[in-house]
């Protein structure tokens, strides 16, 4: 069970993603996972800065595994766009950077103007993106002629010796055997057997299997409460909002009507390292290969040192 280091791009400035990442390095982490938005989800989390600039930083200071959890490669930004970013992330960091996909949040990707589509075509947009990535990342002079993408003569100069891996995160049956089709891997959010039984059955059998936990570090478990609910009330929202809200301030209104418990519930809050590995414990029973962290708020030393630990050397 590998415990990778995760990096919310909605919380931390560019420059404290570097530090922490090297940090993170020297503690014992071998890997980090990086989000990719253009906003934020509430005002309060109050960053969100350009995440292909952040991994160059990680790329030139560490000898870290990157990955993006995740990218939407299909409104917001063209595909052979991703594809040209992944291409020279990977080319820096041989055979250790990942592009993690997913069909995206309306809260990213309306910002320029373009229909958000429901659940069904993002998926069909999202497979076809990945083939458009894949071509370009073969060499050449490439062009697709498709449903939801055109590429016209376009040929990537800087490539990896190895292809991009691209992992599929998915929440549902649908995006889990999508990811399974089309995925080198598969990004989950919940310890759910079903899910990765879906994927694998799709064709992801034997492909690794991650998912992305939230935890809140701190001396005081109050103090870890009350900064996880502050910070990600988002965490307590159901259903389909997440992918349908357009704005954080639609979002600060939908998190009026959850309580602090309906977030600190969800995940390991406070200083008891039995909490944390008991969370990693469920992903693992579930199938999965490896979770990335993400420690909620500023004091990302007190985690890393937490983690590095007490944790870390129990796993």
């Amino acid at each position: 069970m590998e415990i990778a280091y995760s990096l919310a791009s909605e919380e931390l400035h560019p420059n404290d993603m570097v530090r922490a990442a090297s940090r993170a390095e020297e503690v014992g982490f071998r890997s980090v996972w990086l989000s990719d938005h253009f906003h934020p989800w509430i005002d309060r989390q109050g960053q969100s800065p350009f995440v292909w600039s952040v991994i160059g930083g990680i790329a030139a200071t560490t000898e870290l595994r990157v990955g993006t959890a995740v990218t939407c490669p299909m409104i917001r930004t063209h595909p052979a766009i991703v594809a040209h970013a992944a291409a020279t992330s990977a080319a820096m960091l041989p055979g250790g950077f990942v592009l993690g996909v997913g069909s995206g949040e309306a809260l990213n990707e309306h910002i320029l103007g373009d229909r958000w589509p429901p659940a069904n075509v993002r998926l069909e947009m999202l497979e076809e993106a990945v083939a458009v990535m894949r071509k370009l990342w073969e060499g050449g002079q490439q062009s697709h002629e498709g449903k939801h993408y055109r590429v016209e003569n376009a040929r990537l100069y800087t490539l990896p010796d190895e292809p991009v891996p691209v992992m599929v995160s998915g929440f549902g049956q649908k995006s889990a055997a999508l990811g399974g089709a089309i995925g080198d891997g598969y990004i989950g959010s919940a310890p759910d057997a079903d899910l990765l039984a879906t994927f694998d059955e799709a064709g992801g059998a034997g492909k690794p299997k991650l998912a992305g936990i939230k935890v809140c570090w701190a001396s005081d478990e109050e103090v870890a409460r009350r900064t996880a609910f502050e910070l990600w009330p988002n965490l307590g929202l159901p259903g389909q909002l997440a992918q349908e809200l357009a704005l954080p301030a639609h979002f600060e209104q939908a998190v009026e009507l959850v309580d602090e418990e309906q977030v600190t519930g969800m995940i390991p809050c406070g200083p008891d390292p039995e909490r944390h590995l008991d969370t990693i414990r469920k992903y693992a029973d579930a199938g999965y290969d490896g979770v990335f962290v993400h420690q909620i708020g500023t004091d990302q030393e007190g985690f890393l040192r937490f983690y590095g630990k007490e944790v870390l050397p129990k796993v």
